[in-house]
């Protein structure tokens, strides 16, 4: 069980109760007092803006920079996978790097390396791509892995519906590299390296908004708590499995449909258009479906119906006729819109403190997203072996199936069962 219920005399300024109350669980909810929360969620949402344009704006022009850098088909795919793989693989670092630095200077820090990954990747050959998308991608995981405990702690009340703006602003940050990439090359004399290179800019403009929270919160980090039995908790598990399945369908989506899209007849621009709008719509059910959620007896409804929605998007998207593309696009949107933002929500609400919410935040995040790698990996394979889009259709399938397995368990109105007490 989750402990302590009451409030020890050691423990740090960022874990003195204020305010506390009592959740439906009977544990204490820890409400720190907050300093300007109008410039905390600013920031919150300027740096989510940031965690998906490093993938987004890659699928585009995969084809011009794969003839540029002379990639074959099986190293477009290892391109695509490697920032995935790096968001679970460096993820679990996450919790041990702000335990040194605090949340804020860690995430102050991971800006700046999101924006070389960025830049780098456009620089040196081969090499260069590969090592920034490797960079990027691990900073994308620590990043992501920090930001749903400092939900949890600075927005208790308001769990759900924070969790929302912060997918809405992956969605937005998503959409925008998804949309703006072709035309920023056709702007720049079919320069992809430029192209691409202008998504550093967001990351440094996030890192001045942010960096307030740095000197607000330097000494809340001086103590440390342990959280032990995530591993030996089925709902952990289940919680980590349903991130990852779900999520290797968004990055299937963001690495590879537009690649699709143009073996299907689409331009370049027509179909990182589509998928911009695919994404930007995930802005309205990332925003609805947590509410709807919490009027639901638990999770397992609204997970079900989005589920449902991803599978009919992406079969359309690869076998419906293409004058009906831009609706298949918007069905698969609002489902993974809506499903990304519960397996977020999740993270938060099967956790009894932010110190879980943290830790269950590196394991879902850590194993999931290395699961997560697998998809896009597969895509490449099959694409590169058969070049028909039945295999790829029975992918998504079984991977569908297999996150609404997930989801079912996970779903369930039920908190993990770990120890938690300040060391």
């Amino acid at each position: 069980m989750s402990t302590p219920k009451s409030v020890p005399d050691h423990l740090p300024v960022e874990d003195t109760l204020i305010d506390a109350e009592i959740d439906d669980a009977g544990v204490q909810s820890q409400r720190p007092a907050l300093h300007r929360p109008w410039l905390l969620l600013l920031g919150l949402v300027l740096v989510g803006i940031n965690l998906r344009p490093a993938l987004s704006s890659l699928s585009p022009v995969l084809h011009d920079v794969a003839a540029s850098r002379g990639l074959s088909g099986l190293m477009a795919g290892l391109l695509t996978t490697l920032p995935v793989a790096c968001l679970g693989l460096f993820g679990p670092l996450a919790p041990r790097l702000a335990r040194l630095w605090g949340s804020e200077k860690t995430i102050a820090l991971i800006l700046v390396t999101l924006a070389l990954g960025i830049l780098l990747r456009t620089q040196f050959g081969q090499f260069g791509l590969f090592a920034g998308s490797a960079l990027a991608g691990a900073s994308i995981g620590v990043i992501g892995v920090l930001l749903p405990g400092i939900v949890k702690r600075d927005f208790p009340a308001q769990v759900s519906l924070m969790t929302g703006v912060y997918t809405m602003a992956l969605c937005l940050g998503a959409a925008l590299a998804a949309g703006l990439t072709v035309p920023a090359m056709r702007w720049m004399d079919d320069s992809w390296q430029g192209a691409l290179a202008i998504w550093a800019s967001p990351a440094l403009l996030a890192l001045l908004v942010w960096w307030p929270q740095t000197r607000i919160r330097q000494a809340s980090h001086h103590g440390q708590w342990l959280v032990r039995g995530l591993l030996r908790d089925p709902l952990a598990w289940q919680v980590t499995l349903f991130m990852g399945l779900q999520s290797s369908m968004a990055y299937i989506v963001f690495g590879w449909l537009p690649s699709i899209l143009i073996d299907r007849g689409e331009t370049a621009l027509h179909a990182g258009l589509l998928l911009s709008i695919s994404i930007m719509v995930q802005v309205v059910s990332s925003l609805l479906v947590p509410a709807l959620g919490q009027r639901c007896r638990d999770q397992r409804p609204p997970i079900a119906a989005t589920v449902a929605l991803v599978i009919s998007g992406l079969l359309g998207m690869l076998f419906a006729p293409t004058d009906s593309l831009l609706f298949w696009a918007v069905l698969l949107g609002l489902g993974q819109g809506g499903l990304f933002s519960m397996a977020l929500s999740l993270l938060a609400l099967r956790s009894p403190d932010p110190h879980v919410a943290a830790h269950l935040s590196g394991m879902a995040q850590g194993v999931g997203y290395a699961l997560a790698s697998l998809g896009p990996l597969s895509v490449g394979l099959i694409r590169d072996q058969t070049h028909s889009l039945w295999p790829l259709g029975l992918l998504f399938t079984l991977i569908s199936a297999a996150t609404f397995a997930m989801g079912m368990l996970a779903g369930r109105k039920r908190l993990v069962q770990v120890e938690s007490r300040p060391l």
